[in-house]
């Protein structure tokens, strides 16, 4: 826990000193309105981008996944055969395939390039899975990588994090300007950095909700892929694996939404969340036409 606390605290300070020394370098005044689409654009997407460029080495060290490269077992040669046959159908290169230890059956997939991703698998699934479901989900994570998922969702949060920036600096300037019209131009008050604060927090919100209601719509689409390249019974079948076993993931933020594991949650919470509720996925694929049943084979 601490070491994955104190990687997440290194990660965010690196990002803001880079951003800070790029517009110190580049003379960006935030206060001229050049300056501040560029330093929203800067502050919006540089976080996304690092984080991005980043997330194979943070997924690695967070987890403590060991990377197969020589197989040690027949396990681990079954695992590096399935997804690189796999990844072939889907036309990207080859992603590393690793182990970490956990508890909950869950998979996630990460990487800034789809011909140099990382597939990585709990040891909690290759206690409680057979091989139909185990197949099924590397299939799903192998979709993601192939979907281009990890860049769609950094783009998609840088856009609307520069959003979020602009818009409350604007907001903030116009409640500033109404409360004290007599201020010299250029300078701002209290009445800013309160109003920025407060419409942060509130455009921050409807920004989680869009980029989750995006993440669970991708998930529907790995979900189909992970049906085309296994098989939709085998794909139904490690999601109703999923729905009887189902415990809180202990995957870090940077990846829980690239897990196969998700989507608990009623009312309100609904709308933060990464993953559909695994009914919703299990009916759609029964809907999914055109995707083979699969052929079933031995278990672990």
């Amino acid at each position: 826990m601490f070491k994955r606390i104190a990687l997440f605290l290194a990660t965010n300070l690196a990002v803001l000193l880079l951003l800070s020394v790029v517009m110190s370098v580049f003379g960006i005044d935030p206060r001229t309105n050049g300056g501040l689409l560029v330093m929203a654009v800067i502050l919006g997407f540089g976080g996304s981008i690092i984080s991005l460029l980043m997330s194979k080495w943070i997924a690695k060290k967070t987890t403590g996944a060991y990377v197969i490269t020589q197989p040690r077992n027949e396990v681990e040669r079954w695992l590096l055969s399935t997804v690189e046959r796999q990844a072939q159908a889907a036309g990207i290169g080859m992603p590393e395939v690793a182990i970490y230890e956990a508890p909950e059956i869950n998979a996630f997939a990460t990487g800034a390039n789809r011909n140099n991703a990382l597939v990585a698998v709990s040891t909690g699934l290759l206690r409680a899975m057979d091989r139909d479901e185990a197949e099924a989900v590397l299939a799903h994570e192998v979709s993601h990588v192939a979907n281009g998922d990890m860049v769609t969702m950094a783009l998609i949060q840088g856009v609307l994090n520069t959003f979020v920036i602009i818009l409350a600096r604007i907001v903030g300037r116009v409640v500033d300007g109404f409360l004290n019209p007599d201020r010299e131009e250029g300078s701002v008050g209290i009445g800013y950095f309160v109003t920025v604060f407060v419409l942060e927090l509130v455009f921050g919100l409807f920004a989680s909700m869009i980029a989750m209601w995006f993440s669970r719509w991708r998930e529907f689409r790995a979900d189909a892929g992970g049906a085309r390249l296994a098989g939709r019974g085998k794909m139904i079948a490690a999601l109703q694996r999923l729905s009887h076993t189902y415990g809180a993931s202990t995957l870090p933020k940077q990846v829980q939404a690239f897990g196969i594991s998700g989507g608990v949650g009623h009312g309100l919470r609904k709308l933060f969340l990464s993953h559909p509720p695994l009914e919703e996925r299990i009916e759609a694929l029964r809907r999914l036409e055109g995707a083979p049943q699969g052929v079933p084979q031995q278990m672990f």
